[in-house]
């Protein structure tokens, strides 16, 4: 008598698709799946439909109305691919069902149609119009081959439609899952607590993976998505607290308590008024440098809210406590700039005399600049100046970093556009502080994270936000324009020339390239120069130019010597000239939401009116690529806030990766990722599920309060759920 086959274990879940014996699934394609990331049979398990298809009912072709949402089902009558002008290819597949003919469109897809042979029968769902008296099924066309003996799994019901890539049909990949569920749903072990779990009233994990690929009805499908996003997101802010509270126990900071006075006379030197914004993250930072434990705290404002005022003010409370500090920033141009301007916001306390603190201000207090370029006897200065102790503020990029830079006692390391920055780096950074304590990390970032990314990707940081803008600031006037408004742009740019002002026109790439079909900065600055403003002074800056060559145009720039800077994206972040009022962009459509944003900061930093023209060919694009490149522009006509753009950044591309490690800085040229694809599975924190986050956010923190550890025996199994699906990526968020 045989025995019974033994019921599969984790183990069994865990491993390679190629292995698992399920129907369909040989090396060939799980090799394919692999590439879309499902490798394993738990992969698999929780590979998200992209879409659903009710094919439990469908109705005639002849009863459809215009706009309508339906599931028709018919008989492949005519396939027919062309080239049109332009070299797009149509290809349109007729079906009809005896009541009327529906035509499917795909674009640049020729090969599609060995997929759709005449005769077969298929069923249609989406969205139908009329279309030059036909009917057409509309956006993204779902169409699935109804093949016979598959009705149990992919007719008669509510389909799944998983993403398919070459290869690998969204038929095969429903029938593998319907297999995966039956023969390993059981095997996967639920890292929920059983306390929050009854609490919440959340199904069996197996049976909400079996309602999410296979739904039987409305409200058991709600209830079975939200327990898989809740559980993700418990997971996750788990690991983020276990985090937070590990590097607060285990880790040795610098108690910095002085500089109130300092600070105080700091701001009233100012020659403007700082904000209550200001003041309330300066009090915010001083409270944590005050602590026994490293201060691991985010600061994140507007272009122009005053972020480096703040730093100054964290960096005197440093000094008044007898620490350094570093100011890293990511290129040489901004660390120049930054140097400058904290230079220039500290002379009005240039003839303090040194207190009984230690050396302050005057002779006894050094701000000393560090980058590549700095060489010969000024180097060999700015290292020595560190070392004794006597640079109490040291500027630089990551050549700060780099072995032979050594501090007397440095106590806090500040961080600008912390995204620009490998993780390695920042490490590096915190273990230059002295004895083994580690410094005071203040980030900082122009680039507006809406709180619920905050909560998500810093959850093991404290966020200070500068939500108020300096006053005198006017909005910048913003519009999109075409090319036969180039000369209308031309003529502003003179306009304000003319009036004693400067401006910027940005291209998006150096060198000429026939792919992306845009312009060149060395190419449009020798047009510009020659054929368009012959008379002006047209200065030229990109990322190839040495750097004592960048900072030759800077300074001429911000000198008043350049009337016009034909500029790449280096000018994107840091870059400081009160009196530019008017940038041109060339093919904005290629830049992304956030970086339109960062570029238009670089205008509008004075009383003046500024304006920003964004110029576009827009109708050259493909359909998809056109309507989201007409969202971006759109919103930046409509909105200068860029927490609001933020939000509307992440609903139009998606979320992207949160805790890959390019999210946190690493370099990530290798192993590039498609926009817009989350590390989450289920979860769409920062758009669709904020609700769940905050509530499996405070289950998880105060779980974690608990058992700091995660070490009691009914935790055993949501600790190996963090280990698996973040512990090496957490650990990398250490550096903050």
């Amino acid at each position: 008598m045989s025995s019974k086959p033994a019921a599969p274990s984790t183990r069994n879940v865990d491993q390679p698709l190629a292995k698992a014996g399920i129907p369909g699934l040989g090396p060939a394609a799980a090799a394919k799946l692999a590439r879309k990331g499902v490798r394993t049979v738990r992969d698999l398990l929780e590979y998200v439909p992209r879409t659903y298809m009710d094919l439990s009912k469908t109705k005639p072709m002849g009863d459809l109305k215009i706009g309508e949402q339906a599931t028709v089902k018919g008989v492949i009558k005519r396939v027919d691919g062309r080239y049109l002008r332009g070299r797009k290819h149509m290809l349109t597949v007729t079906v009809a069902d005896g009541t009327g003919v529906v035509n499917v469109v795909f674009w640049n897809q020729p090969f599609r149609a060995k997929s759709y042979p005449e005769g077969k029968t298929v069923a249609l769902a989406g969205r139908f119009e009329r279309r030059a008296g036909k009917w057409q099924l509309m956006g993204v066309p779902h169409v699935e081959i109804v093949r016979d003996g598959d009705e149990s799994v992919h007719t008669g019901r509510v389909i799944p439609v998983h993403p398919a890539t070459e290869g690998v049909s969204t038929t095969m990949i429903r029938r593998a899952v319907d297999s995966a569920l039956k023969r390993y749903a059981a095997a996967l072990e639920d890292p929920l607590p059983p306390a929050i779990a009854r609490k919440h009233g959340f199904v069996a994990r197996g049976a909400a993976l079996q309602e999410m690929h296979f739904p039987t009805d409305r409200g058991r499908f709600v209830k079975a998505r939200r327990r898989l996003v809740f559980e993700e997101l418990f997971v996750l802010e788990a690991g983020l607290a276990a985090q937070k509270r590990r590097i607060e126990s285990e880790t040795r900071g610098i108690e910095q308590p002085g500089g109130d006075d300092l600070v105080e006379r700091f701001l009233t030197s100012l020659p403007f008024r700082p904000t209550a914004a200001q003041r309330r993250t300066i009090g915010e930072i001083a409270g944590d440098m005050a602590l026994g434990r490293p201060m691991h705290r985010l600061l994140q404002g507007e272009v122009g809210s005053g972020k480096t005022v703040v730093a100054v003010a964290a960096a005197l409370v440093a000094a008044a406590s007898g620490s350094q500090t570093a100011f890293m920033a990511p290129t040489e141009v901004l660390a120049e700039q930054h140097f400058l301007t904290v230079r220039k916001l500290l002379e009005p306390l240039a003839g303090d005399a040194p207190t009984e603190e230690g050396r302050l201000f005057g002779e006894g207090f050094g701000v000393e600049l560090l980058t590549s370029s700095v060489t010969g006897k000024a180097r060999e200065r700015a290292l020595d100046e560190a070392a004794s102790g006597r640079a109490t503020l040291l500027v630089g990029t990551h050549a700060l970093i780099q072995e032979g830079v050594a501090f007397d006692r440095l106590g806090l390391a500040i961080v600008d556009e912390q995204h620009r920055f490998g993780v390695h780096q920042r490490i590096a950074l915190k273990g230059k502080g002295p004895g083994g304590a580690e410094p005071d990390v203040l980030i900082m970032t122009a680039t507006p994270i809406p709180r619920t990314l905050a909560m998500t990707l810093y959850g093991d940081l404290d966020v200070s936000v500068l939500d108020e803008m300096p006053a005198g600031r006017r909005p910048v006037r913003t519009q999109v324009i075409n090319a036969a408004q180039r000369d209308e742009a031309y003529a502003l740019i003179r306009e304000e020339v003319a009036a004693g002002r400067q401006a910027f026109i940005v291209c998006p790439l150096v060198a000429d390239s026939e792919a992306l079909e845009v312009k060149a900065a060395t190419t449009e600055h020798a047009r510009i120069a020659a054929d368009v403003f012959p008379d002006l002074r047209v200065g030229l800056i990109h990322g190839r130019l040495r750097s004592a060559e960048k900072e030759q145009v800077m300074s001429s720039m911000r000198a008043g010597e350049v009337d016009v800077l034909v500029a790449t994206t280096v000018i994107e972040v840091g870059v400081d000239i009160p009196n530019a009022t008017v940038m041109l962009i060339e093919d904005a459509d290629r830049f992304g939401l956030s970086q339109l944003h960062q570029l238009r900061g670089r205008i509008g930093r004075s009383e003046h009116a500024a304006t920003c023209l964004l110029l576009t060919s827009i109708d050259e694009l493909e359909p998809d690529e056109r309507q989201t490149a007409r969202q971006r522009l759109a919103a930046m006509e409509e909105s200068t806030d860029g927490f609001e753009l933020a939000e509307r950044d992440l609903v139009i591309r998606g979320e992207g990766q949160l805790f890959g490690r390019g999210a946190v800085g690493e370099d990530t040229s290798d192993a590039p990722a498609q926009a817009g694809h989350s590390d989450l599975r289920f979860a769409s924190p920062l758009v669709k599920h904020v609700d769940v986050l905050a509530a499996a956010r405070t289950e998880a923190f105060a779980l974690v309060d608990d058992d700091p550890h995660l070490s009691a025996p009914e935790h055993e199994r949501l600790r190996a759920e963090v280990v698996r699906r973040f512990g090496d990526r957490l650990d990398w968020l250490r550096a903050g």
